[in-house]
């Protein structure tokens, strides 16, 4: 079992940037491979990134290029660094865990993740 918390969310004008952390319990945090996903107001929630347990990394088209997801062990914490935010990229961002057999393995879909955590909110104003 491991329970997620993030933190970091809040209010930002489009261009800026933000950096959510989630925060996990336990030590056994390295066999996680993590994900962050997010849902905007009336839209199915959504894949952002996912990072292995050896540290690769997946990204969402959408936000290729813009959002960076990265992992300290060492802390126990999953980050998701987002720059040249957009109004569209508001929505509850949620950390996410699951643990696969394979070092280099990320999951991008809901289902392959087993831990969530309550969520953090991110609004862009324009």
């Amino acid at each position: 079992q491991v329970q997620l918390v993030e933190s970091g969310g809040g209010l930002v004008q489009a261009g800026g940037s933000l950096r959510l952390s989630c925060a996990a319990s336990g030590r056994t945090f390295s066999s996680y491979a993590m994900g962050w996903f997010r849902q905007a107001p009336g839209k199915e929630r959504e894949f952002v990134a996912a990072i292995s347990r050896s540290g690769s990394t997946y990204s969402a088209d959408s936000v290729k290029g813009r959002f960076t997801i990265s992992r300290d062990n060492a802390k126990n914490t999953v980050y998701l660094q987002m720059n040249s935010l957009r109004p569209e990229d508001t929505a509850v961002y949620s950390c996410a865990a699951t643990r696969p057999l394979s070092l280099t393995a990320y999951r991008t879909r809901e289902y392959e993740y087993d831990f969530w955590g309550q969520g953090t909110q991110v609004t862009v104003s324009s």
